[in-house]
C-alpha cells in the first residue's frame, strides 16, 4: 500500500504542470531559532551555518549562511547533495521573516512550484542603507529535485513588486532551466543588486 501511494505521488510529481490547475497563495514563517534545525556549522573559520527549516507541508526551506550572506533552496535538493548551488547578492545580505508559495491546485493535489521570498540586502553605494528585493524561485520537486532563482524583483520604490513576482513566478518557474536559463532581473527607481551564481 505504501509503494502504490509513493509511486502515485511520484506520477503527479512528474506529470505536475500536464494540466494547469488554478493558482493561488500560501504563506509560511521562517524563525531561524524557531522553525530551523542547524546540521553544520563553524562558529570561528569562515563563520558559516547551514540549516533545514519548515517549509510548506513537508517542502523543506534550506539556509546556507556565510560571511553575512546567505543561500536558499526551497523543496527537496539533489539526492545526496548536502550543498546545492549557492546563489546569493554580492553584496551583505539577509532573508524575512515569511515565505510566499505559489500553489498549483489539481483536484486533491496541491503542488508549490515557486517562492517569493523579501530579502533585504546592503547597497554597495552607502552599506549603512538597506534596499529589499523580492527573489523568485523554483521549488525543488521530490522527482526532479531541480530548484533555483528564476528572477529578482526590487521591492524598495516599487508599488508593483508584489504583483511583478507573482507573474514571473506563474509565467516561468515552471519550465525555468536551471543553469541555463536566465534570470529576469526587475529594477525600478533602483537597480538590481549584483546576484552570483557559483557553481559546484
Amino acid at each position: 500500500m505504501r509503494r502504490f501511494l509513493l509511486s502515485a505521488i511520484l506520477a503527479a510529481c512528474c506529470c505536475f504542470g500536464a494540466e494547469a490547475g488554478e493558482i493561488t497563495s500560501t504563506y509560511t514563517d521562517l524563525d531561524t531559532g524557531r522553525d530551523c534545525t542547524t546540521f553544520a556549522m563553524n562558529a570561528e573559520e569562515g563563520q558559516f551555518a547551514n540549516m533545514v527549516c519548515n517549509g510548506y507541508r513537508g517542502y523543506p526551506v534550506i539556509i546556507y549562511s556565510a560571511d553575512l550572506r546567505e543561500s536558499v533552496f526551497y523543496g527537496f535538493p539533489p539526492a545526496g547533495d548536502l550543498a546545492p548551488t549557492w546563489e546569493s547578492f554580492a553584496a551583505f545580505n539577509s532573508t524575512g521573516p515569511k515565505v510566499e508559495w505559489r500553489i498549483e491546485e489539481n483536484g486533491d493535489l496541491r503542488i508549490p512550484f515557486a517562492t517569493i521570498h523579501r530579502w533585504s540586502v546592503s547597497n554597495p553605494e552607502d552599506p549603512d542603507r538597506q534596499v529589499e528585493v523580492l527573489v523568485v524561485a523554483k521549488v525543488g520537486q521530490i522527482a526532479e529535485r531541480d530548484g533555483c532563482v528564476v528572477g529578482l524583483v526590487m521591492a524598495t520604490g516599487n508599488t508593483k513588486a508584489n504583483e511583478t513576482a507573482r507573474r514571473i513566478a506563474d509565467e516561468q518557474a515552471r519550465g525555468f532551466a536551471c543553469g541555463a536559463d536566465e534570470r529576469v532581473l526587475v529594477g525600478g527607481e533602483l537597480s538590481v543588486p549584483e546576484f552570483q551564481r557559483q557553481e559546484n
